[in-house]
């Protein structure tokens, strides 16, 4: 691919800052628009099993908005047919205006072989009729959604409801103690909007944009990562995504960025506050080190022995850097910093500021810590957070 000579040239701090402002973390956060603000903004909001504070989707908006209720979240995401959930970066909720650009990846699952798992006759239809009889429903209530007790042993029901959603003829319409609750996509989604009429290149031109102006700046693998896009799919429509190739000092690598974000400096408060690892702004570990100087692993999936800064170690984020990480866990009404990784001594007041924070958002009433991987600043960190709970 040829990439046209870039007309402007940005520094690091440049580009830190423009991606800052696009993730929701520099300058006034927009509260009157919400929840749903903030995921029309992002464009994909992640999801994972895990719960510590909170689940990824719902410590996504915090970290943008504040203590914003987590029944508030749940709300805005599955009333009145603001989102839906699909395959974007990973499982994510997304805005349900962009139903119809995943239609190419809806044809590519109806036109791919499917797992290992195999579906017996006419379990599909059953699935079909059922819910259009009885209306939403989990794959437990479908008939069961594993035959054995192994994680991966799915039922014909739940392989044949999970074909259907991959297919676009189901819809999840929400998450009912975190097993999705399905529902015909004729119901679930806006007549105006359920259709597959977009080609494929219609298609990834507007979700190239799209992760452009969420990334604010970014180099091919950052726009194609940001979907789970082929790199030679983003080639394809980069020219006529109406995002302008720029030069980034110390990336190596060309960029292109949304020419809003270059059209007004970014300017404002920053956001001090603790991010889910599935958070957007560090959900790529190659981004992250560019931008941040900062290498970030999730080692929930790491076995214990092994790991570094803990099962959920969350990036502290504070004067547009990341400056250390903290371990939550809750006890009761306390929120325990298991382990907390400290850059500097300068990082203390933000990373009690974090906590403190947090904890309040969790309904705890105080923060124990339990190691700080730098001792010699347990005792300053303690001290404030004392100060903060005071």
């Amino acid at each position: 691919m040829t990439t046209p000579r870039p007309q402007t040239e940005l520094s690091a701090d440049d580009a830190r800052r423009i991606a800052l402002r696009a993730q929701g973390f520099l300058g006034s956060p927009d509260r009157k628009a919400g929840v749903r603000g903030v995921l029309r903004h992002l464009g994909a909001v992640q999801l994972d099993t895990i719960s510590v504070l909170a689940r990824s989707h719902e410590l996504i908006p915090y970290a943008r908005l504040g203590a914003v209720g987590r029944t508030t979240v749940e709300r805005a995401y599955w009333t009145d047919t603001h989102a839906f959930e699909y395959w974007s970066h990973a499982a994510c909720i997304l805005p349900i205006e962009e139903w119809p650009h995943f239609a190419f990846r809806r044809r590519a699952y109806r036109h791919r072989p499917h797992w290992h798992h195999d579906l017996p006759d006419g379990v599909y239809d059953q699935v079909i009729k059922q819910l259009r009889t009885e209306g939403p429903l989990t794959a437990t209530e479908l008939g069961g959604a594993k035959r054995t007790s192994e994680w991966w042993d799915w039922s014909g029901t739940k392989v044949a409801v999970e074909r259907a959603l991959m297919y676009g003829e189901v819809v999840c319409v929400e998450r009912r103690g975190w097993k999705r609750v399905y529902d015909l996509a004729e119901r679930a989604v806006p007549t105006d909007l359920l259709h597959d009429d977009l080609d494929d290149a219609e298609c990834l031109r507007r979700l190239v944009r799209l992760a452009g102006q969420s990334l604010g700046v970014g180099t091919r693998a950052d726009l194609a990562d940001y979907h789970r896009l082929k790199t030679e799919q983003v080639d394809a429509v980069i020219a006529d995504s109406g995002l302008v190739p720029v030069t980034v000092h110390g990336w190596g690598k060309p960029a292109w960025a949304d020419p809003a974000a270059l059209a007004a400096p970014p300017r404002g408060r920053h956001r001090t506050t603790l991010l889910s690892p599935f958070d957007s702004l560090v959900w790529e570990r190659a981004r992250t080190e560019r931008i941040f100087g900062f290498t970030h692993r999730l080692e929930a999936y790491v076995p214990k022995p092994k790991r570094i800064h803990g099962y959920f170690a969350m990036p502290v984020l504070a004067g547009g850097r990341l400056v250390g990480r903290v371990d939550p866990a809750r006890e009761g009404r306390t929120l325990v910093a298991r382990q907390i990784s400290l850059d500097h001594r300068k990082a203390v007041p933000a990373v009690a500021q974090a906590l403190v924070e947090a904890a309040g958002w969790v309904d705890c009433t105080d923060v124990r810590v339990e190691r700080v991987d730098a001792p010699e600043l347990r005792e300053p960190l303690t001290t404030e957070l004392a100060r903060l709970l005071a």
